[in-house]
């Protein structure tokens, strides 16, 4: 069985188990929501059609996330009057599980499908040897990157020994250039 249904000024054909995204509308992960604008009933017994929606049919669908969609560049310009526009929007999207599709003004069952099982945390144990781990790690590089190679200072020494000083700390300042008698 499958429904056409409107919804934020489009239309969408939807069957059971089928996720879609739409634009905004209320609800929290988990909740199922109701979409009343069914427009068309197709299945078993061919299809039934609304005028303009079928009464008392109903498609209920779980709320998987709420988000935010690409973003479009709007762009405007005028030629030859040096004026030019952009802009970005990003519109706000609900993504949906279609759960039910129900006729006859049925209600749809308050139990939404499980969400997937997260993966375990590691036990405290492994996750404590871990921490104890890095720390002694990052206890050997502070060490080693704390200690002064001599090397390097006998280097930078000679270097600065070998440079003369340089021209503009040994140049006296310029001087003026002498006035020019006037002229009467």
């Amino acid at each position: 069985m499958f429904a056409v249904i409107r919804t934020g000024g489009k239309q969408y054909r939807v069957a059971p188990n089928d996720v879609i995204e739409i634009e905004k509308i209320a609800g929290k992960p988990g909740d199922i929501v109701e979409l009343s604008e069914v427009i068309l009933l197709g299945g078993d017994g061919g299809p039934q059609t609304g005028s303009p929606t079928i009464a008392g049919a109903l498609v209920a669908a779980e709320v998987i996330e709420q988000k935010r969609g690409d973003k479009i560049i709007v762009f405007k310009k005028k030629r030859r009057k040096n004026y030019r526009r952009k802009n970005g929007h990003r519109q706000f999207l609900t993504a949906l599980r279609i759960t039910e599709i129900l006729t006859d003004g049925k209600k749809p069952s308050k139990q939404a499908a499980k969400p997937e099982p997260k993966k375990a945390e590691k036990a405290p144990a492994e996750a404590k040897a871990k921490s104890e781990t890095a720390k002694t790690e990052m206890a050997k590089t502070e060490k080693t990157k704390s200690e002064p190679k001599p090397a390097a200072k006998k280097a930078e020494a000679k270097d600065a020994a070998q440079k003369p000083a340089t021209r503009t700390a040994a140049k006296a300042p310029a001087k003026k250039p002498a006035a020019k008698p006037k002229k009467k």
